[in-house]
């Protein structure tokens, strides 16, 4: 692609700022467009404020984004000031880990492997035969790691403290931004925010399209785009910031298979 093409920032609202300001300093027109929106849940409900007041019972509790700390972590320092002592803390990404660090633990982290396979390949997380797992999500979402480790033998409780939504735009306007914005490659941060792309573009408007480069986080996101019928799908080694850099930084002029 040519830098004279702009290059679309997907994530949620807020949490693109920086991935937009790397783009620019390398040289790149940068535009942010939120095709996910995350909304924090209420106050948990009698049967989720309990699993958190149940927290010392657990082995392992796996937080799978930022988002995740950021309104999991409020609801469990609401009830355990000082956070219980032997338990093993997970995060599904470096930036995860970070926010998870803060409140002063040791986290564990699946490396390069920013996923939910990521996680099922650590050591501490084969073998968990009758062992309780807490995973602090938001709604919905994947169910791999849960049906996994419920299949190694895990007693396995899911904290869901927020939701995913589609964004507020109004039919046409993706269309008219990718337009408007010369668009040249679309960055994706996860499957619900292609899912959202795809149902935000009409047919016409999708086969208009088809020759934008989609810049996605994993092979899953990767197969969801061609199965839509893009062809020029390249595969970031995860969901950061670096990751996806690297990636676009990698593309030639002609790139795209």
């Amino acid at each position: 692609m040519g830098r004279s093409e702009g290059v679309l920032v997907t994530r949620p609202a807020g949490q693109g700022n920086e991935l937009c300001a790397a783009l620019e300093r390398a040289g790149f027109t940068a535009h942010s467009l939120p095709l996910l929106q995350l909304l924090p849940l209420a106050e948990p409900d009698p049967a989720q404020r309990q699993l958190v007041l149940d927290l010392d019972h657990f082995h392992h509790v796996i937080f799978v984004s930022g988002n995740a700390v950021r309104w999991g972590m409020a609801w469990i320092e609401s009830c355990w000031p000082q956070l219980p002592v032997g338990l093993h803390w997970y995060a599904v990404g470096e930036a995860t880990a970070t926010a998870l660090s803060a409140h002063g633990v040791k986290v564990l982290t699946p490396g390069i492997d920013m996923t939910s396979e990521g996680l099922l390949a650590l050591p501490q997380l084969r073998q968990v035969s009758g062992q309780r797992v807490l995973i602090i999500k938001g709604e919905g979402g994947r169910a791999t790691l849960a049906s996994e480790l419920g299949r190694r033998g895990a007693r396995v409780d899911e904290l869901a403290c927020y939701r995913r939504g589609p964004p507020g735009l109004a039919a046409g306007e993706l269309a008219r931004k990718l337009s408007q914005w010369d668009i040249g490659v679309v960055m994706i941060s996860s499957g619900e925010g292609l899912a959202n792309m795809l149902a935000l573009l009409s047919p016409a408007e999708t086969t208009k399209f088809m020759d934008i480069i989609l810049l996605v986080p994993s092979q899953r996101v990767a197969q969801m785009a061609r199965a839509a019928g893009f062809s020029r799908v390249i595969t970031a080694e995860n969901a950061s910031d670096s990751a996806m850099m690297r990636a676009l930084a990698g593309l030639q002029p002609t790139a795209g298979e």
